[in-house]
């Protein structure tokens, strides 16, 4: 449907072919590589289905590792306020083996919040998750907006995830087929039911 793309692009990970790309004020698609990796690495956090961690680091390693990367220095007390909120206080010197799936993402959450980003990009972040886990982390990156005053953009195809969302844009064959500000998820899922109604109806023709 193009979601991939869309991501890749708006988080500097791949060039646009036409277009322009903005991340604030600044052009991504004007840098170079090694500008991009620089600005990924403190301006945007990165939230997958798959965690993405680092099996020999502990949590508080993980957390802390695009810090090391950049050569910035941890601010301890903002450190501690992200892993309070997500839960994690008690688990800082176990490895991502010894979490659940539920804690591994809250950790992949924290790593994300750790560098202060402007935006954190978030693909899929509950598919491997059950329904209360889910819920739990959706509610966190909630939290992360209304308390932090951070931006969350969230790939999903499950509509209750996307209802968590301020804004709501469905993607079909890489456009965007409906824009819709804080729609519930009984909506989303009949625009989605639609959407699909009129694919089928095209395809046969």
């Amino acid at each position: 449907s193009g979601k991939s793309t869309l991501l890749q692009n708006a988080a500097g990970l791949d060039r646009p072919t036409s277009g322009r790309v903005w991340l604030g004020d600044t052009e991504l698609s004007r840098l170079s590589e090694t500008a991009l990796t620089k600005l990924r690495r403190t301006r945007i956090g990165f939230v997958f289905q798959a965690f993405n961690l680092i099996g020999a680091l502990t949590v508080e390693e993980n957390v802390v590792l695009p810090l090391r990367l950049s050569g910035a220095r941890p601010d301890a007390r903002w450190l501690a306020q992200v892993l309070e909120r997500v839960g994690l206080t008690d688990r800082l010197n176990h490895r991502p083996s010894a979490l659940s799936g539920g804690q591994q993402q809250r950790v992949a959450i924290a790593r994300a919040l750790a560098t202060r980003p402007e935006v954190i990009f978030s693909d899929e972040p509950t598919g491997a998750l059950d329904t209360q886990t889910a819920a739990e982390v959706l509610a966190l990156l909630r939290s992360v907006v209304d308390e932090h005053g951070q931006t969350v953009v969230m790939v999903t195809h499950d509509p209750v995830a996307a209802s968590y969302a301020d804004r709501v844009l469905v993607l079909a064959d890489g456009r965007i087929v409906h824009d819709t500000p804080q729609p519930g998820a009984g909506r989303i899922a009949e625009h989605l039911a639609s959407l699909g109604r009129r694919q089928r109806a095209a395809r046969e023709g």
